[in-house]
């Protein structure tokens, strides 16, 4: 009986440090986000508010906020646009936004295309070089 409670307490001990690696790591990567969602996962993080407060303050539903904050969590974590930035070398400017877009803002192809200004060819063939990138980096 001992024993067991000793382990839930080291299990709990081990998720809050993996919750806190998490966040600083969230933390750190604020940075590449546009100025909306810098500000939802600040207050979600550093402010500790709840679903239900940023609903209010944005004026969508509590689910909303939970998808998105879930979404923006994965795509910082994920690491693929991180991938692209230490890469940067093999890219252009072009190229960086074109993956930024992708990888973390989470455009389709059709609206990178708009907002870039070029074709959804060179978007495509631009994300299958960055995918190319990746795939040799073990991803």
């Amino acid at each position: 009986m001992r024993e067991a409670q000793v382990d839930n307490l080291q299990q709990s001990f081990r998720a809050e440090d993996h919750y806190r690696d998490v966040s600083d790591l969230l933390l750190g990567r604020l940075e590449l986000l546009a100025e909306k969602d810098k500000a939802l996962m600040t207050m979600y993080l550093e402010n500790g508010n709840s679903f239900r407060q940023l609903a209010q303050v944005v004026g969508v539903s509590e689910a909303a906020i939970a998808r998105r904050i879930r979404t923006l969590s994965a795509r910082l974590t994920d690491g693929e646009y991180i991938t692209c930035l230490r890469n940067r070398d093999k890219f252009s400017a072009f190229e960086l936004s074109i993956a930024k877009d992708y990888f973390l803002t989470g455009l389709s192809t059709r609206k990178i295309a708009a907002s870039r200004h070029c074709t959804r060819y060179s978007v495509r063939k631009t994300l299958k070089k960055i995918k190319e990138l990746l795939a040799g980096n073990g991803r």
